[in-house]
């Protein structure tokens, strides 16, 4: 039992009890991390992070992790400096790494990428993003937010922003269900949740998700606002990026039609869909979000390469 040694490639991957267990070991991290104590769960393993897509929360926060739990960590964020440059397949370049560490957290711009190295090779593989298909640690720890700031019971969550192109909404809309949660989408119709990841949701849960185009038509009832950027870098035609830039944007006008207790999420970062004066508000969590972050994953290395117990 339990997910030692899995690889976490997707969140379609993952069961209830998968996550059940995630998150409870994610909290028991989250109380040392408040204590500030460091950990010797991981002394003499070796995280390799290869980033060749830019990344600073993910990469830093696994790497945050893992030294907390007293491992090391070796790996590149870019192509520059390493044998990739030169020609080398993605296959040849894990099946060579793998042999200088115990797990790989990878983010590469093409779909598929994380599932193709985690059959290459024999240590634990996590996805750090791969293009437009999935960030299932991201999904988690939206997770873990939600359960520790309001709990999983009865909740009403609105993905806003980017669902076409934005992972994180292609990770979370997958675990939301799994407790009960209602989901709502909001997007202009040219960034709408893909039709195969609606069939799929319908299948799995039995559900189909309300679309809305307005944060108006959600702001009211809400309970958790998930705002997501417009990925330029994911658009095939610049054109298209610019017809839909700037679409939503959160600010205190919008905020006065909210519940008292509402709370907006972002995976960050973020460019203009949620304006400074934000920060300030009882709404924002998006910061909070981040540090959630790393208890998250010290919480998945540990179970991965670890005891996994409570310490």
């Amino acid at each position: 039992m339990g997910i030692k040694s899995k690889d976490i490639i997707s969140a379609v991957d993952l069961t209830r009890e998968d996550v059940e267990e995630i998150l409870s070991q994610a909290e028991v991290m989250l109380g040392h991390l408040e204590r500030k104590k460091r950990l010797n769960k991981l002394q003499g393993k070796i995280l390799a992070t290869l980033f060749f897509e830019p990344s600073t929360r993910t990469r830093l926060s696994f790497e945050s992790a893992m030294t907390r739990l007293g491992g090391s960590v070796i790996g590149f964020s870019g192509t520059e400096g390493t044998s990739v440059q030169k020609g080398e397949t993605l296959t040849d370049t894990v099946k060579n790494i793998e042999k200088y560490c115990d797990c790989i957290v990878m983010r590469n711009p093409y779909e598929g990428s994380a599932r193709l190295v985690s059959q290459a090779v024999d240590v634990p593989v996590i996805n750090g993003g791969d293009g437009s298909n999935q960030h299932p640690t991201q999904a988690l720890l939206d997770l873990l937010t939600i359960k520790v700031e309001k709990g999983l019971k009865k909740l009403k969550v609105a993905l806003c922003g980017d669902l076409k192109y934005g992972r994180t909404v292609h990770s979370l809309i997958y675990l939301l269900p799994m407790f009960g949660i209602d989901v709502s989408l909001v997007s202009p119709k040219a960034l709408s949740m893909p039709g195969w990841i609606m069939e799929d949701i319908e299948g799995k849960y039995g559900i189909s998700p309300e679309i809305y185009e307005s944060m108006d038509d959600v702001i009211s009832w809400v309970d958790v606002l998930y705002v997501t950027r417009i990925q330029k870098e994911r658009f095939p035609d610049p054109n298209e990026y610019e017809r839909v830039a700037g679409s939503y944007s959160v600010d205190n006008r919008l905020l006065k039609k909210a519940k008292h207790d509402m709370m907006i999420l972002h995976p960050l970062p973020r460019v203009n869909e949620i304006k400074p004066e934000v920060d300030d508000t009882p709404y924002a969590r998006y910061f909070k979000q981040s540090f959630y972050g790393v208890s998250l994953r010290m919480a998945l290395l540990d179970l991965l390469m670890g005891t996994g117990g409570s310490d």
